[in-house]
């Protein structure tokens, strides 16, 4: 089995991104309630930042809670949000202390004003860390996201700000959510699925795809070291070939 030390340093993912998936059926099999493993979550979500503190990547991005997700009965949303602003307030310190910035993607203005206020103050407060951005997807759905952008660059062209022909990736990443985020190099899922859900379908153009069976409560530093090393083997050709890189 491999550790941090294994893997630190060699051929490490710039931007990770992960889609949390599992609570509700990890705590179903506990006979629980599905908050029960939304709460048990949270746990794995510090391990995970601190991992990859200590592995110094740059990006880590975490599908938090989808614009699908507003469709789940009531008691589960208001919970999500309760334990959102709960855990806000007592990481904020572990944060700053690890020089880990937050950031978030998503229209967060349609979320609770309990839980808008308490991002936008911790974002605040970790603004000037320098180390791993922490970025979490609320209120996220990359349709909903390449649908703003094209109204956007739309309104632009028709208003003589840019030109048709001058329409390139660039503009287009310009006018996206994540316009200050690197593409992603692994996206992780867990809990056995092997779906996207509507999650940075630009941004995951040319990542490297990692399903693992495992629920998100039970997701461990060596399983993500696991994705990272089976990352690490993995040739990243980018439409070339094998010859060509080599």
């Amino acid at each position: 089995m491999y550790t941090i030390e294994d893997i630190k340093g060699t051929n490490l993912p710039r931007h990770i991104a992960i889609i949390m998936d599992g609570n509700g059926r990890w705590a179903k099999k506990k006979g629980k309630l599905r908050v029960f493993g939304h709460e048990n979550g949270v746990a794995t979500v510090r391990r995970t930042v601190e991992s990859c503190v200590k592995l110094n990547i740059e990006y880590l991005t975490l599908y938090t809670f989808s614009t699908e997700n507003w469709k789940r009965p009531k008691l589960e949303v208001d919970t999500l949000m309760k334990i959102l602003v709960s855990s806000l307030r007592k990481e904020l310190n572990t944060l700053v202390e690890n020089n880990v910035r937050l950031n978030t993607i998503g229209d967060i203005t349609l979320l609770p004003k309990k839980a808008f206020r308490e991002l936008e103050e911790v974002k605040e407060k970790t603004k000037s860390n320098t180390g791993l951005t922490l970025t979490l997807a609320l209120n996220y759905g990359a349709r909903e996201e390449l649908k703003t952008a094209i109204r956007l660059i739309s309104s632009k062209v028709k208003n003589n700000i840019i030109s048709p022909e001058s329409i390139d990736e660039t503009i287009i990443n310009d006018h996206l959510y994540t316009r200050n985020l690197p593409d992603v190099d692994l996206l992780i899922r867990t809990s056995g699925e092997h779906r996207i859900s509507n999650f940075l379908l630009w941004q995951i153009a040319y990542a490297e795809l990692y399903f693992i069976e495992v629920f998100w409560p039970d997701f461990t530093e060596h399983h993500l070291v696991g994705a990272i090393r089976n990352y690490q083997n993995r040739e990243r050709r980018f439409g070339k070939t094998s010859e060509q890189l080599n």
